[in-house]
C-alpha cells in the first residue's frame, strides 16, 4: 500500500477513491494531519469536498518541521485546482495549534482559510471522537484570523 499523488492518504492505486470521485467538489481541501482523521471525518458524511493529508503536525520537540510535512504539495494544489476553502481539521493540541497558524498565515494570502470548531476535548484525537461531534465541529467551523 502507498499514498495518494494528489492527497497524500493511503491508496493501494496513484491516485486514492476519493481523489478519483468526480461527485466530489473541488472548491474546498480539508487538512488533516494522517489518514486516520480522513476516515474519522468520512465517517460523519458531512464533507463531500477534497482531502489533503500533511502526514503528521509541526513539532519542534521532536524535530519535525513544515519541510517534513506535505505542505509544498497543498501549495501546488492550490495553484492547480484554485480551492476557495482550506479547512483545517487538525487536532487541537499544541502541536495542532501551531500547524493550524503557521498554515493559516502561509495560505490566507491564496485563499480562505477556516478550521473546524472546537467541539472536541483539547489535546483528544480525532480518531477517537464520535461522528456526531465531528460533524458539528465541522459545520461549526470559523474563519482563522
Amino acid at each position: 500500500m502507498g499514498q495518494c499523488r494528489t492527497c497524500f492518504h493511503l491508496s493501494a492505486e496513484a491516485e486514492c477513491e476519493i481523489c478519483r470521485n468526480p461527485e466530489r467538489r473541488n472548491g474546498q481541501i480539508c487538512v488533516v494531519a494522517d489518514s486516520r482523521d480522513l476516515l474519522a471525518l468520512e465517517r460523519t458524511r458531512e464533507f463531500s469536498g477534497r482531502y489533503h493529508v500533511l502526514g503528521g503536525l509541526i513539532s519542534p520537540m521532536d524535530g519535525v518541521g513544515p519541510e517534513l510535512l506535505q505542505i509544498r504539495p497543498l501549495l501546488e494544489r492550490l495553484e492547480v485546482e484554485g480551492a476557495a476553502e482550506v479547512i483545517l481539521a487538525l487536532t487541537p493540541s499544541v502541536e495542532g495549534d501551531t500547524t493550524s497558524l503557521y498554515l493559516a498565515r502561509l495560505l490566507r494570502p491564496f485563499t480562505s482559510v477556516s478550521r473546524i470548531a472546537y467541539g472536541l476535548p483539547v489535546g483528544s484525537e480525532l480518531d477517537y471522537a464520535d461522528a456526531v461531534t465531528l460533524a458539528r465541529a465541522f459545520e461549526g467551523r470559523r474563519p482563522m484570523d
